[in-house]
């Protein structure tokens, strides 16, 4: 019901180590895009008294935000990091690149302008930077190569001189469009002509060194993409790598062709390719995908030598040296569904030619033996060009791919894995080492320099706000950009519970609303009066149960409250003013203040307020703003209010007991409330829903009932009630027909009216079964929405008729927050895609890489507390596994027999063959929304 922990025994002393995070029980939640990144997020309820907190959860891998600085960095091209000699464990210098401008900084505490010390030109654009020998510094801009040696006043250990020494290499007549910079190592490129110039640094004498050029050939290609390995390997992992492979003096190479290349210079031997791949990539309909020219690529050696290329259309491309073996050495693994994001899978997978390489064959060594790099993976992550930055110099260092968003992409992974990071779109990043943050990332976002670290030691991506007591609703109202937290269990002599208004950028309390001695809140919503919203909330008069053990009300009591929340404003004179409707939504946060993000566990449990009849006293957020919740209206119900439901636009319901309300406000006053019409079931009513005019009524033991109501009669009429007895959760409508159901023993249906006629319907009218899935957990809460990213708009993604194949998933897909803490996520699908998939699924649920672990039969589990002949939801979990597998590992699941697995004869017949990119493809555009 809480955090865990764990535990160290040390010198007879338990010593706390760290903790262990637990979110369960969801018991209410709320998903929106609150930051507006395009990315929601979910606001949760969880725990229990007197551990209840209220949880910020994203998707992706969390980070800390340290730093910002004010907007003022307005037209940066690229940014780097900089260490003053190779063994140096920090970073010391910030290269920020401008479109006519270039400024280098200290990496330190205060990030201080150090160009006229370091050497760089100020007035260019940098094309690429880097340490080409200790305290040897390298600039490359479009007209020259610039070595600099830094002076003590920008680094300690720097020459003790009144200004840097310099010394340039510029090329003949043409300008430098590209470069890159290694140990003792300099690569440049030109266009037009197109060049590929090899570069050296030559000591002269004390303080003096200048730039030479050791080799130059021309290229039958423009290159778009230079990559230098930065770091050395050990000695074990030379039993990695490819024969005839020195990784102290290889670079990748990217051209227009396009290509990608292996490139290997020894001086005196001159420039030989070592491997190379074309890229030709196709969409389903077999148009070739244009933009496949590569933005950057980088050298990657994990047990294996493999090429990471980021293409300009917003494609991800891995590239591995070609083995005998390379697919059947291959573990099994399992991952979280978190790890799992995948995107386009183009068809066919690549097309090689035995011309690969983007070198003048005249000009250069001969590369018949030049090997053809075999294409593992291609994903899609954005729209926008793929730059590959590794978070240190190691090459097995994992990458951040930065696209429409950042991504990091797991170096120790086969085939593509990756997973988002919860930070908006950015223009640049790079990795930042000082002592005080060894792990710092340093992104450019809105024109602000913002200095944040990825923390990679939480299970999930989760902020804490500790509450005390129990919540159990929450909402967010947008006018005031508050969260509505309603707790239960609080430890007080005058009041158990309790309604707070919270800052979700803070975590504090602004105001709250406390209920009478013995008095428990169980449900609220934000309702519509006129052009303001109030609050409806229901609660229980009394301790205890509200439900007997047969499934009846108990005769407790209970009280509608309705609250207006309103703002205080700072008149002229001084006084304070009402104003019951915000003004502008505005940050409360300064965008030139330094700290940003969420500031951590910060809770006020004192703020202000009297007894219910009062209004109680808001704290200030900024100088003349403040809010507080005012009672507007209450009235006994002979019932519980277990629930409250919106209704169209002039209405609300209301639950009491086993009776439900539709009720309104006359005049749109909220301090009046009119009961129009009532109905009643049999045992006590769980949850009320709403689409339009249909209203789902969630009794505890008769399950889902559809009810309409008759506007001009006043009048409540059931039209439709669940096929079986059910224990309800909650019930969510998604439209005039469908409702999603969970009920008590962890099961998931999908109930529809469709298929009947509502003409001569009476109350024995049942509901259809579309689906059902058995998750083993019960869901206490269901919402619309999930953890999405906008899909990008592409060719690759339309269906065959011309038409968009894209799901909207962003208001399609229904979330789930269970008692065990799991968040499930459901999609619907076509009815091709979902025969498509379930044939994989029957396949991964017995192929020794992907079934369960443990052997269990998967098809039997998720049919528990079903109809046999109900179809089942597909198990996203099962599927995501496909997209970890290797090209080859995904035809030998697909090339599985039709005797071993469950085949659905409605897709096709039982020798026609699945194909993989087709499989691929689909799975990827759902599971990269989701991510």
């Amino acid at each position: 019901m809480g955090d865990g922990m764990v535990l160290k025994l040390e010198d007879g002393r338990l010593i706390y180590s760290s903790p262990i995070q637990n979110i369960a029980p969801i018991l209410d939640m709320s998903v929106m895009d609150y930051h507006n990144e395009k990315h929601d997020q979910m606001f949760a309820c969880c725990g229990m008294a007197p551990e209840g907190s209220l949880r910020i959860i994203r998707s992706g891998i969390s980070v800390d935000r340290l730093l910002r600085t004010a907007p003022i960095y307005q037209g940066i091209t690229a940014i780097w990091t900089l260490k003053m000699r190779m063994s140096d464990p920090y970073h010391s210098f910030l290269v920020l690149s401008f479109v006519e401008e270039t400024r280098v900084l200290s990496v330190g505490v205060n990030f201080t302008d150090v160009t006229d010390s370091v050497g760089f030109q100020p007035d260019v654009s940098t094309l690429a930077c880097g340490l080409v020998d200790d305290g040897l510094l390298v600039q490359i801009h479009q007209n020259s190569v610039r070595i600099c040696m830094p002076t003590a006043v920008a680094h300690s250990g720097g020459i003790v001189s009144s200004s840097p020494i310099c010394s340039s290499w510029s090329p003949d007549t043409i300008g430098i469009s590209l470069g890159a910079v290694g140990h003792n190592l300099i690569v440049v490129a030109t266009s037009n002509p197109c060049f590929l110039i090899i570069l050296g640094v030559k000591f002269l004498s004390l303080n003096n060194y200048e730039v030479f050029e050791m080799q130059h050939v021309r290229l039958q290609s423009e290159l778009s993409c230079i990559s230098i390995p930065q770091k050395h390997i050990t000695r074990k992992d030379f039993a990695s790598l490819p024969a005839g492979v020195d990784i102290s003096n290889v670079f990748v190479i990217g051209t227009h062709k396009p290509s990608i290349e292996i490139v290997s210079f020894v001086h005196g031997q001159g420039i030989s390719v070592l491997a190379t791949g074309t890229i030709s990539l196709t969409n389903t309909t077999g148009t070739t995908i244009s933009g496949c020219v590569p933005q950057d690529v980088r050298l990657v050696l994990v047990d294996r030598l493999y090429v990471l290329s980021g293409l300009r259309n917003g494609m991800l491309l891995r590239f591995e040296w070609p083995t005998a073996s390379w697919a059947s050495d291959l573990p099994s693994y399992r991952t979280s569904l978190f790890e799992k994001s995948g995107f386009l899978k183009t068809s066919p997978a690549a097309i090689f030619s035995p011309q690969l390489s983007g070198i003048n064959s005249c000009e250069r060594p001969k590369d018949n033996d030049a090997v053809h790099l075999q294409l593992i993976a291609v994903r899609r992550i954005g729209i926008t060009p793929v730059f590959l930055v590794p978070l240190n110099d190691s090459l097995d260092a994992d990458v951040i791919a930065l696209s429409d968003r950042p991504w990091l992409i797991q170096a120790a992974r086969h085939s593509l894995s990756y997973i988002s990071i919860s930070f908006e779109p950015s223009t640049c990043v790079t990795p930042v080492c000082s002592p005080e943050c060894p792990k710092g990332l340093l992104f450019v976002a809105e024109n602000s320099l913002h200095l944040v670290e990825m923390v990679h030691s939480k299970r999930l991506n989760v902020q804490k706000f500790h509450l005390g007591g129990t919540p159990r609703k929450v909402l967010y109202h947008s006018d005031s950009r508050l969260l509505l937290v309603l707790r239960t269990d609080l430890v007080n002599d005058s009041f158990s519970s309790d309604i707070c208004c919270l800052d979700p950028l803070s975590g504090s309390v602004v105001s709250s609303f406390k209920f009478d001695l013995g008095e428990t809140g169980k449900s609220m919503e934000l309702v519509r009066v006129g052009n303001e919203q109030v609050l409806v909330v229901g609660t229980s008069l009394s301790f205890g149960p509200a439900i007997m053990p047969s499934g009846e009300a108990e005769s407790t009591k209970g009280r509608l409250i309705v609250l207006c929340l309103e703002q205080l404003q700072n008149s002229d004179s001084g006084s304070m003013a009402i104003c019951s409707k915000a003004g502008s939504s505005s940050q409360r946060a300064s965008p030139f203040c330094e700290p940003t993000g969420y500031t951590g566990e910060q809770m006020s449990n004192s703020s202000p307020c009297s007894s219910p009849n009062d209004s109680c006293d808001g704290l200030k957020l900024e100088d003349g703003e403040a809010w507080h919740l005012r009672l507007a209206y209450t009235s006994t119900f002979p019932g519980v209010v277990l629930a409250i439901c919106p209704y169209l636009e002039h209405y609300f319901l209301a639950s009491s007991g086993n009776a439900f309300y539709v009720c309104g406000f006359p005049n749109d006053n909220p301090q009046r409330v009119k009961r129009f019409a009532v109905e009643r079931t049999r045992f006590m009513i769980v949850s009320l829903t709403a689409y339009f005019t249909r209203i789902a009524v969630g009794d505890c033991r008769d399950g889902v009932l559809f009810y309409s109501y008759h506007e001009d009669a006043k009048k409540l009429e059931q039209i439709y009630c669940d096929p079986v007895q059910r224990l309800v959760a909650d019930c969510l409508l998604t439209n005039l027909e469908t409702a999603i159901v969970s009920d008590r023993k962890g099961s998931i249906a999908v109930l529809t009216s469709a298929s009947q006629l509502e003409d001569n319907v009476s109350p024995e009218c049942n509901l259809t079964f579309c689906c059902s899935y058995y998750m083993g957990e019960i869901a206490m809460t269901i919402r619309k929405g999930s953890f999405s990213y906008k899909l990008p708009v592409e060719d690759a993604f339309k269906g065959r008729d011309g038409g968009s194949n894209v799901i909207d998933i962003s208001h399609n897909a229904i979330t789930a927050g269970t008692l065990l803490g799991s968040i499930v996520i459901f999609i619907p699908i076509s009815r091709e895609d979902y025969d498509l998939l379930k044939a994989v699924q029957a396949r991964l649920a017995v192929h020794p890489l992907t079934a369960p672990i443990l052997g269990n039969n998967h098809s039997e589990f998720r049919s528990r507390e079903n109809q046999p002949t109900v179809p089942k939801i597909l198990d996203g979990d099962m599927l995501a596994q496909f997209l970890e597998l290797t090209s080859i590992q995904q035809e030998a699941v697909l090339a599985l027999p039709c005797a071993t697995a469950e085949v659905s004869s409605s897709f096709r017949s039982p020798h026609s063959p699945i194909s993989v990119d087709q499989v691929v493809q689909l799975l990827e555009r759902i599971h990269y929304a989701l991510n």
